[in-house]
């Protein structure tokens, strides 16, 4: 395959990430057709008519030109460096497969095989499986004491790379990561600890993943999800959502809209009616597969459980069906 029909591939794909991220992915998975991740950048910004007149012309009737508005600016202030979130939109998928806190390799084997039973049931190759964040514990990046027994953070990486092995072999299909505060530790030890390797792709924690599972599609742990009509988070997105037993209608309050998360171990569901419209809004808490007392909460009352999800998402783009299964 051609280097600009490879861009067009990847932009297809992701039509809304910037033209270095999406760069750096085409070069993670492609580097011996592009010599470097500026070579890839300089292809995709070709396909998007943004490498001059003359060769913008060869490209200019094709669907990635997009004349891009400038932000409003007559009296001229400095430019802005606003960061500008935008929903990572999960397409093409007839149903998808939830496990989120697993908290690899303080995963219990049990609730992780019927788990991934009842998965096998409804998810198809042509499926996919959303990681849905604090797939990997970090316990020795944190910034709470560390238990001087508890794995390292290589371990749990050759922990993931099996674990990756086996969702291919069971499943076949796409795999969504979504990080978590979790893996989100990992992002502050090295600004904290490293910072002078912040920003070189060897060391970016979405590499490191996709160096042990090739393909995976990455989302960030500070954005969010659409699935048709449907928000998913990781859950700690927003500050306090839902601890103990309001997890669901914690989260329809912050976030008004139907939508799901993990984070807090806890299978919950909220529906509420809109009163004029008859419109349902649907929200819901996600059960974990880690060990349901870790030594900072072993005589601690909690109400965590085992759970996982699926989501089976129509064709018109708008409606959804969710399962939200306890284990």
């Amino acid at each position: 395959m051609t280097k600009t029909n490879l861009a067009r591939q990847y932009r297809t794909k992701y039509p809304d990430y910037p033209s270095l991220k999406l760069a750096r992915m085409v070069y993670q998975d492609h580097n011996l057709s592009f010599s470097s991740v500026e070579d890839a950048r300089g292809t995709i910004r070709y396909i998007e008519g943004k490498m001059g007149s003359t060769k913008s012309n060869k490209v200019k009737n094709t669907i990635f030109v997009k004349e891009e508005a400038r932000p409003y600016n007559p009296y001229k202030f400095p430019e802005s460096e606003e960061d500008v979130y935008r929903p990572e939109l999960i397409t093409g998928y007839r149903r998808v497969g939830i496990l989120n806190d697993v908290h690899l390799p303080y995963h219990n084997l049990e609730a992780l095989t019927k788990a991934t039973e009842a998965l096998k049931k409804v998810i198809t190759k042509d499926d996919a499986i959303l990681l849905n964040g604090d797939i990997v514990d970090a316990h020795r990046l944190s910034r709470f004491v560390k238990d001087p027994k508890k794995r390292d953070f290589k371990f749990e990486l050759d922990t993931l790379k099996a674990f990756f092995d086996v969702l291919d072999k069971t499943f076949g299909c796409q795999i969504i990561y979504k990080l978590g505060n979790h893996e989100d530790r990992y992002q502050r030890f090295l600004y904290e600890k490293m910072s002078e390797l912040a920003g070189i792709e060897d060391f970016e924690f979405s590499n490191i993943i996709k160096a042990r599972e090739r393909g995976i599609r990455m989302v960030e742990a500070s954005r969010w999800m659409k699935f048709n009509s449907l928000v998913g988070i990781h859950g700690h997105e927003f500050q306090g959502t839902g601890g103990g037993e309001l997890i669901a209608r914690s989260l329809y309050l912050k976030g008004t809209v139907s939508a799901f998360q993990g984070h807090n171990h806890r299978t919950d569901t909220y529906i509420k009616r809109n009163a004029f419209t008859g419109e349902m809004t649907r929200t819901y808490g996600i059960g974990c597969l880690s060990e349901l007392h870790p030594a900072y909460s072993v005589l601690q009352k909690n109400p965590w459980n085992y759970g996982f999800a699926w989501m089976e998402l129509d064709s018109n783009g708008i409606d959804f069906n969710f399962h939200n299964e306890i284990i």
